[in-house]
């Protein structure tokens, strides 16, 4: 495997709208999209930063996937996300390295993008995305 770029990096925001201020208001940077992902109790919106994106992340379940990194953590990175061309050989290479993926299959992303998580815990204390398609 081999990844050639980051993808975006995630970032855990309490509201889209207040911290759109920062990237769109004063950066002006693009707002590409905002969209719902329900399964997963987010509403993410990714804004234009060169070739990388930056992925808001806002809780809109109590059980969403960042609820308790804003409980524990406050706003702020929550992932940084490489792009790869085949989701699934990156899981067998990422087991055969010993790091941990959080599912041992893609799960589908934002974007109809198909991805992988890796354990924190494996990488150095950085959650990790991997990312197969584009926007």
């Amino acid at each position: 495997m081999r990844s050639d770029k980051i993808d975006h990096i995630g970032i855990a925001v309490r509201s889209i709208e207040e911290r759109l201020s920062v990237y769109r208001d004063l950066l002006k940077l693009e707002l590409t999209g905002i969209e719902e992902l329900p399964d997963r109790g987010l509403r993410v919106a990714f804004v234009k930063a060169g070739d990388t994106r930056i992925e808001l992340l806002e809780p809109i379940s109590e059980d969403s996937q960042i609820s308790k990194f804003l409980e524990s953590r406050g706003e702020g990175i929550h992932h940084i996300a490489f792009h790869v061309d085949n989701v699934e050989g990156a899981i067998e290479e990422a087991v055969s390295l010993n790091l941990k993926p959080l599912s041992k299959e893609a799960e589908i992303g934002a974007g109809g993008t198909r991805v992988v998580f890796l354990h924190p815990k494996s990488t150095g204390g950085v959650l990790m995305e991997l990312v197969e398609g584009h926007h």
